[in-house]
């Protein structure tokens, strides 16, 4: 179904695949002798599929001296024209058409995460002058212009990135990064670099064009001088043409990626697969990829002995129902039980909140707003609170009545399939690397509990661009497997990028090679042996039409092959190449060897 729609929603495909409906209509007919026209019906393949690839080919000799399987596709076309053979002409181009159409729907979807990233870029800025608010272009922003941002939780001195989103309220910032020096704009310019270095795949028929050409017509020239038959030489120029090693490559990739999709992942560039084949490495972001980016109570303790962990928590979840805050949000859906009403409530933006549960006075928030609030926590809850913040958990202090009495402790929660999905990888015999601006004790906390084997703590986008980018020089190739915008360079430069497509922002979505639909990676492992199964299927392919093409040159010279029956043979092995390829629809990964592997902890050195 991809494939189709991949071809209605481009013009150019549209145009083709009805070329080829209706070629493959005229040589049926021309085979079964229905002769409704005063001309062989074979004459619409040759119009209709033969005439663009001739004048492709003869475009890219004149123009680059290009020499591709179309310019041998051509040469027997005429050929066999010359000579009055229609049918095994238009048959000719028929296959060459649909191989072309096999292989274009597999790229037909362009990458759009570039333009997404420059429709992040803000249009207009509101500047703060004399007190007063203007209206003014983004690109007039100067720097130390005062600009008012409606609205984010942010606190004195904390710095703004543009592209960032805002949930309440409003403040004022000073720009000190303007134009092509603010982050988007840096996060652009690292995709558009990323991006430049990732070559496609040549076709193999187009790879080895120059030589196939020249054997083909001297092997033609020398059996027409020696026999003195033109017929057999213009038979060697047919069964030469490249037909099932045109089809072996596209063919095989358009089963694997029905396959690919029957498993939750969409594959949106054609020769993502036989790049994803060639890794050694698989990389995976944490925060949203590994884990759910949703931060869940993982304790709750109480210091007051007029309190247990479960009044601390009720009388918490009570006021923070009323905060529009991530944190505070998750505590109270933590909770998941009825709450009580909750009055005198306040807010203090970026540090927590204040109101009254059953006459007590609640305050939950951070070190600076008990600061602020005269509120002195007893060492004994700091030593016990840090203990969770060493292992990465952000910590809600809460005091009752002025007093602290406990804090609660927020963790990301790792996905339940992570160490499934990792062990997979593993079978599949790749190193597994965790890439995160997280501390080294969020990281490793993380990394213990699904099986990473390398751990990168700290990194910015730069960092895991560079990471990937040297090992893609020494040779390594890296699978990324990432869902947020600060991953999309990352992304573009590895080997093979692969999105979360639900939690997964656009710009890391359509920077991906492939998309991963629901967000489920347990068959990430099956992918991996898929694509080295496809290239196993590819390369069966090659080998059995150059057999095939071999055997036919053989016949064709001996002159037990004619024109006609050499198109036939060549049908047959195209044929051949795709009942090959279609078996890989159903193929299903049955790999149960674990490799261990050592784990290696590195540290990203970002100031």
């Amino acid at each position: 179904m991809q494939f189709f729609k991949n071809i209605l929603q481009n013009e150019e495909l549209r145009m083709q695949l009805a070329c080829i409906v209706i070629s493959g209509a005229a040589l049926l007919a021309s085979m079964l002798d229905i002769r409704p026209m005063p001309f062989d019906l074979a004459w619409l393949a040759v119009i209709l599929c033969g005439v663009p690839i001739v004048w492709g080919a003869l475009k890219g000799l004149v123009t680059e001296f290009d020499i591709k399987a179309d310019v041998l596709v051509s040469i027997a076309l005429i050929a066999s024209l010359t000579i009055g053979e229609d049918f095994a002409a238009g048959e000719i181009a028929f296959i060459m058409q649909l191989g072309s159409l096999l292989e274009e729907a597999t790229v037909a979807r362009a990458r759009a995460g570039i333009e997404k990233l420059v429709r992040l870029s803000p249009r207009t800025a509101r500047r703060i002058v004399d007190g007063k608010e203007e209206i003014i272009r983004a690109e007039d922003v100067r720097k130390g212009d005062i600009l008012r941002v409606l609205p984010v939780d942010k606190t004195a001195g904390d710095e703004v990135a543009s592209g960032t989103v805002n949930q309440f309220g409003s403040f004022e910032m000073r720009a000190l990064k303007v134009g092509e020096d603010s982050s988007i704009q840096r996060m652009i310019r690292l995709v558009q670099s990323a991006d430049a270095g990732k070559a496609k795949i040549v076709c193999l028929a187009d790879r080895w064009a120059t030589w196939i050409v020249v054997m083909a017509l001297t092997t033609a020239v020398v059996t027409g001088y020696i026999t003195g038959e033109i017929i057999r030489a213009v038979t060697v120029l047919v069964v030469f043409c490249p037909c099932a090693l045109v089809l072996a490559t596209p063919t095989a990739v358009m089963a694997a990626i029905g396959n690919a999709a029957r498993h939750g992942f969409l594959v949106r560039e054609g020769d993502a697969l036989e790049r994803l084949a060639q890794v050694k490495r698989v990389a995976f972001d944490k925060t949203g990829t590994l884990t759910y980016g949703r931060p869940q109570v993982a304790a709750v303790k109480s210091f007051n002995n007029a309190l247990t962990d479960d009044d601390l928590y009720l009388y918490t979840a009570s006021v923070e129902k009323l905060s529009e805050h991530p944190l505070a949000q998750a505590v109270f859906a933590s909770f998941a039980k009825n709450v009580l009403p909750a009055d005198a409530f306040k807010m203090f933006a970026g540090r927590g909140v204040e109101g009254k549960v059953n006459g007590l006075k609640i305050t939950a928030g951070n070190e600076k707003l008990f600061g602020s609030e005269g509120i002195i926590i007893a060492r004994e809850i700091t030593a016990a609170a840090q203990q969770y913040a060493q292992s990465g958990c952000s910590i809600i202090y809460v005091a009752v009545n002025g007093e602290a009495a406990g804090f609660i402790a927020l963790a990301d929660t790792v996905r339940p399939e992570a160490a499934d999905m990792l062990a997979g990888v593993k079978r599949a015999g790749k190193t597994t690397m965790l890439l995160t601006g997280d501390n080294f004790n969020a990281a490793e906390s993380v990394a213990a509990m699904v099986g990473v084997d390398e751990v990168y703590a700290g990194c910015l986008p730069e960092d895991k661009l560079n990471i990937i980018a040297g090992y893609e020089d020494n040779g390594e190739h890296i699978c990324m497997l990432g869902d947020g915008i600060n991953d999309a360079p990352a992304l573009k430069k590895a080997c093979t990028g692969i999105a979360m497509g639900g939690v997964g922002s656009d710009i890391a979505v359509d920077a991906a090679d492939i998309v991963l639909i629901n967000d489920d990676f347990r068959e990430f492992g099956h992918l991996l042996e898929l694509s080295g199964q496809m290239m196993q299927t590819i390369r069966k392919n090659i080998i059995f039409s150059l057999v095939l093409n071999f055997a036919a040159i053989v016949l064709a010279v001996t002159g037990l092959l004619s024109p006609v029956a050499g198109a036939l043979v060549h049908n047959a092995g195209s044929v051949a190449v795709i009942i090959s390829s279609a078996l890989l629809l159903k193929w299903r990964c049955h790999n149960a060897c674990c490799r261990k592997q050592n784990k290696k902890l590195v540290h990203c050195a970002v100031q």
